[in-house]
């Protein structure tokens, strides 16, 4: 929950190669008060059935950016089967393993307000967008 004095953060993963949410994900918050500051780890949490986060910490007072980090590479590896279907294999693109083990998002934050930030995840690409 924001207040007038810090921002708050919700996100979910949907994975859009099988049109599902991407359950168990692992996702990370990190936050920093200013662009030359030290990022600092603040905890995380995984992927709900709904691909949703609902119990990220909370961020401190003076936060202006903002990381989240998705660990994808143990998601694609149980589902590869499944969302892989009719995909070229990741052999075939000289990759092995996930070819996106990871996803790390950075944005800016202003006290007071709420960022929902959604991850749409393939075994290729992602995309991300501030969502509402």
């Amino acid at each position: 929950m924001s207040t007038e004095t810090t921002a708050s953060v919700s996100t979910h993963i949907l994975d859009t190669s099988i049109g599902r949410p991407a359950e168990g994900v692992a996702i990370s918050l990190a936050a920093r008060a200013g662009s030359g500051a030290a990022w600092v780890a603040l905890g995380g949490s995984a992927a709900d059935a709904d691909g949703r986060c609902k119990d990220l910490p909370a961020l401190p007072e003076g936060t202006t950016h903002v990381r989240l980090d998705f660990e994808t590479e143990e998601y694609f590896d149980k589902k590869q089967a499944d969302a892989q279907q009719d995909a070229p294999a990741n052999r075939d693109s000289g990759a092995t393993g996930a070819f996106f083990p990871e996803v790390a998002i950075t944005f800016a934050v202003v006290p007071g307000e709420h960022y929902h930030v959604p991850l749409l995840l393939n075994p290729f690409g992602y995309s991300v967008y501030r969502g509402s």
